[in-house]
């Protein structure tokens, strides 16, 4: 597969089970858990796929993906939210500003490897 996916997490439990999920199945996986440098990180290499939390320290998923979007470079990489707040508000807030998709916290590891395989047409 050789396909690559930036996690943008700051929970390190998260961070080590969807490595973990992503590695085992084939994808080469690089980490960051700080928002205001995330998009620093993206732009040393865009990825095929993003996984952005909503809530890091420093600048909010919302505020990234807006970035992202905004961005030539960066504006059609799917990304996939994910949050604790699984609220209709949430959900419909990163949609309008460009998520491909929405999970809420806690996710089972099989609807992630799912989700992402979607998302990279797989």
């Amino acid at each position: 597969m050789g396909q690559r996916v930036l996690l943008i997490e700051d929970e390190p439990n998260i961070i080590e089970a969807i490595s973990y999920i992503l590695t085992k199945d084939g994808w080469t996986v690089h980490t960051h858990s700080d928002g205001e440098t995330a998009m620093s990180k993206v732009m040393q290499r865009v990825p095929d796929l993003i996984i952005l939390d909503v809530m890091l320290p420093g600048k909010s998923g919302y505020d990234i993906l807006r970035e992202l979007r905004a961005q030539a470079e960066t504006k059609d990489v799917p990304v996939m939210m994910l949050t604790a707040r699984g609220q209709s508000k949430d959900r419909e807030m990163a949609t309008s500003l460009g998520a491909t998709q929405f999970m809420t916290k806690p996710f089972s590891n099989a609807e992630v490897l799912k989700s992402v395989r979607a998302l990279a047409g797989l």
